[in-house]
């Protein structure tokens, strides 16, 4: 009997303190100790998830001149993590965020290379660019680069790391490559990677991020969990592909989502609604509002309305952090709107605007809400961002995880042997293989 659905991509995403964590629970454990990655990452193979995703910070948050409360410090290293975790896991993809903008190729593509040689073909590499100076503290050159220049630094380190890894797996000595942004001659020493490329993920929404992803991505993490704008965002990345020699399958959109569970529907929304109420403290409410309004408000009151003053165009008051309001004045008339047509203290409004897991329900009803929007084309999976470190994967994986595949939407077992690559359901060839920039590693050529 065949099946409606599509099948499921699952991503287990390590979370760090922010919006979205219980860190003051009782339950809630280490976000830095080993222990915590490990069990994470256990607990996500045991579930037969794609992969492990770990999102980095380069540098601790500051907003009013202060290190921001939702942050965490002393997490190690990402790709030391993805090392360690190698040597605890047999299937589960390893993926790490690494910025273009302030590494540079030859030696992040011979780590990302090790690990995936280390790992058996199980690692993959979300591609950033860092946004401003703030970051740009942390590095001998400092500063920033401009929007534009960032996506231009991303996309010739992306392939000038891809065709280090062609020449490593052909057997080339030396590649050089002589662009805008890097110079090198470089003599090839990584390992070879069972699946030629680690993954590529991508997370840009922008025109120029989409492109990007079009040309060079293999996964999409989005921000698009709404089910309508996931489906304008799935049907418009898609229909860049063909432009560039692309299937539809050789690219995953997977949006990120948060969940909560209960016996019945009424069960989970109460569930929720505690969770929410943990997420968003008072202190995490004002600091939306200052956000917002581009300005300290010393002695706010978040049980309170709203200010009724407008935010400051250009107020930047959090550092290390992108703005997230492109029209503050649009969004606070929409929030005062809001707050006063449902009775709403700023505090409350923040948690109903903030805390949002996109499946509330029992365990049968998360996993049908999951395989019917993979199956309406929203997206090709999720990354799952749970709300407790590091066991808030452990009721999922107990109880969602069967009834998804009783729908007949998700593997029963993993495929022995099988790389990150294979198990996504990629193209054995990633975007560039064969393309005139693989080819320009020859002896004797530059590009």
């Amino acid at each position: 009997m065949s099946t409606p659905f599509r099948p499921v991509h699952l991503v287990a995403h390590f979370p760090g303190v922010n919006a979205n964590t219980v860190w003051s629970a009782p339950e809630s454990g280490s976000q830095i100790d080993f222990a915590s990655f490990k069990h994470f990452a256990q607990t996500a193979e045991r579930g037969l998830f794609d992969y492990f995703f770990l999102a980095e910070g380069l540098r601790l948050r500051e907003q009013n001149g202060e290190i921001l409360e939702l942050d965490v410090a002393g997490r190690p290293n990402t790709l030391s993590i993805l090392a360690a975790l190698a040597g605890v896991t047999e299937h589960l993809g390893l993926v790490g965020t690494l910025t273009t903008t302030f590494n540079e190729p030859v030696e992040l593509a011979r780590q990302l290379a090790t690990v995936d040689a280390l790992s058996g073909g199980r690692v993959g590499w979300n591609v950033v660019t860092s946004p401003d100076a703030f970051h740009g503290g942390n590095f001998r050159r400092g500063g920033y680069l401009p929007y534009e220049e960032r996506y231009e630094r991303s996309e010739e380190f992306v392939r000038l790391a891809k065709r280090l890894w062609d020449a490593a797996a052909d057997g080339v000595a030396h590649v050089s490559h002589h662009g805008k942004h890097f110079d090198v001659d470089a003599a090839v020493r990584q390992p070879v990677s069972p699946q030629r490329y680690p993954v590529i993920v991508q997370a840009g929404d922008s025109p120029a991020g989409r492109d990007f992803a079009s040309a060079n991505a293999e996964v999409i993490f989005s921000r698009h969990s709404n089910p309508a704008d996931g489906r304008a965002f799935y049907a418009d990345v898609k229909g860049r592909l063909a432009s560039v020699g692309r299937t539809e399958d050789s690219l995953k959109i997977l949006p990120g989502a948060g969940f909560v569970l209960g016996d019945s529907l009424a069960d989970a929304a109460d569930n929720a609604e505690r969770i929410a109420a943990q997420q968003v403290s008072a202190a995490t409410a004002i600091n939306t509002i200052e956000q917002l309004w581009g300005q300290a408000l010393p002695g706010f009151d978040p049980d309170g309305p709203l200010p009724s003053f407008d935010p400051v165009q250009e107020g930047v008051i959090r550092q290390g952090q992108v703005r997230h309001f492109k029209d503050p004045k649009a969004v606070a008339d929409q929030w005062r709107s809001q707050a006063q047509r449902e009775g709403l203290s700023a505090h409350q409004l923040i948690i109903k605007n903030t805390a949002r897991p996109s499946f509330i329900g029992t365990p049968h009803q998360v996993a049908l809400g999951i395989a019917e929007a993979v199956a309406d084309r929203q997206s090709d999976g999720f990354v799952l961002v749970p709300h407790l470190t590091p066991t808030g994967l452990d009721g999922f994986v107990d109880t969602v995880i069967p009834e998804l595949q009783d729908l007949g939407a998700f593997r029963t077992e993993y495929t022995p042997g099988e790389t990150l690559r294979e198990r996504l359901g990629l193209p054995a060839d990633p975007p560039g293989v064969g393309s005139p920039d693989a080819a320009a590693a020859a002896p004797g050529r530059s590009a």
